[in-house]
């Protein structure tokens, strides 16, 4: 795979790396996927997604780290991952350090918890709706 191209599947993005960081994305894939098994997983922004009533989690091979994102709603679970926490919420997770596979686990079920909220509520609006004044309405100036 070329510099900057689209994987066309995990596998791809996986087979791109080293063979010890191509071990920790197999590792943190089937960590993510025993946690989400109905979950689809794709390609997204060029890394391995798993969405199921949205986006459940993106995660990413840097040069230090593995990254995981979004950033999760839960406070407990917020609390929790607070030490591997970026600047903007996501999850940075040494590979000087072994990888929490656990703590990834709840990650993602917490946004699967939130997602599925989302997904349950009722939609508000519709779209957008018009602000024109009917036309000859005595009660409007």
């Amino acid at each position: 795979m070329k510099p900057g191209a689209t994987p066309a599947s995990v596998d791809d993005y996986i087979a791109a790396f080293p063979a010890e960081i191509q071990a920790i994305l197999r590792a943190v894939r089937d960590t993510v996927r025993a946690a989400a098994p109905q979950a689809e997983e794709r390609i997204s922004y060029r890394m391995p997604a798993l969405f199921q009533h949205g986006v459940v989690v993106y995660f990413a091979a840097f040069k230090q780290h593995l990254g995981l994102y979004p950033p999760v709603e839960d406070a407990a679970v917020r609390a929790m991952v607070a030490r591997y926490a970026g600047p903007k919420g996501n999850l940075k997770f040494p590979y000087a350090e072994p990888i929490p596979h656990d703590l990834i686990a709840s990650v993602v079920e917490a946004r699967l918890r939130a997602d599925r909220a989302k997904a349950a509520a009722p939609r508000r609006g519709g779209g957008r709706t018009s602000r024109r004044r009917p036309a000859g309405d005595p009660d409007i100036p």
